[in-house]
């Protein structure tokens, strides 16, 4: 025994998680399993690495606006917080993956059609790895509404997604940051296919004005809880 206090065991609360099936979100119709799933025994590869601490994922990423030759159209926002685990320790030297869409409300993808307009100075992508205390910052762009054929006039609340890797690869999470105060998030479905209404509300940011730059920059404040009661609900 090493003398440590032991961790309490914290299960995550029901309707915390988004179910796979959620009929008001359509695709999950087509892309939810039918069958029970089968267990398969871990390997080596399953509960070993990445490790990040040598950089091998490639450069840190943070300053979406400063990716290309001139400067993006939009709002200016920095995003911080810090990934931690069931107990608010912080993980450090993980992987913390963001894309977006421009403040258009369009994708840099060849999938989106969107009928808005590209802006060659933003990409939508970055990457950083955690700090010692599990910290993580981004400035980037604040993307707009854009419209989905999920049902007929359907518009998403803004978002940022976020990809999270654990200390393995079986153990990536990929969820979604909402802002406060948007008036799309009272009919996303993607939002409200998480049942709890407490578990829901930790998608969505703070805003925050220590994070906020004068005269150029919001700030919002967004910690992700990679397990237990408080855990981040992954993306439906």
């Amino acid at each position: 025994m090493s003398g440590r206090d032991p961790i309490p065991y914290a299960p995550e609360q029901p309707g915390a998680q988004p179910p796979n099936d959620y009929p008001a979100y359509k695709s999950t119709i087509n892309r939810h399993p039918l069958r029970a799933p089968i267990r398969v025994p871990h390997t080596l590869t399953e509960v070993t690495g990445p490790s990040f601490t040598r950089r091998w994922h490639g450069k840190n990423l943070a300053d979406l606006t400063l990716q290309h030759k001139g400067e993006p159209l939009g709002e200016r926002i920095v995003i911080a917080g810090r990934v931690l685990d069931e107990d608010g320790r912080p993980v450090p030297d993980t992987l913390v993956e963001l894309w977006q869409a421009n403040a258009a409300g369009r994708y840099a993808h060849e999938r989106d059609r969107h009928d808005a307009p590209l802006d060659r100075n933003f990409t939508g992508f970055g990457q950083v790895v955690t700090d010692k205390q599990g910290g993580w910052r981004f400035v980037s762009i604040k993307p707009g509404h854009y419209p989905w054929r999920n049902t007929h006039n359907a518009w998403r609340a803004q978002h940022l997604h976020f990809s999270i890797f654990g200390p393995a690869f079986a153990t990536r999470i990929v969820t979604q940051m909402y802002f406060p105060g948007d008036p799309l998030l009272a009919t996303d479905p993607i939002y409200h296919s998480i049942p709890d209404a407490t578990a829901r509300e930790r998608l969505v940011a703070a805003y925050d004005p220590t994070l906020s730059e004068p005269e150029w920059a919001l700030g919002f404040r967004w910690d992700i809880v990679l397990r237990g009661r408080a855990a981040t609900p992954a993306e439906g």
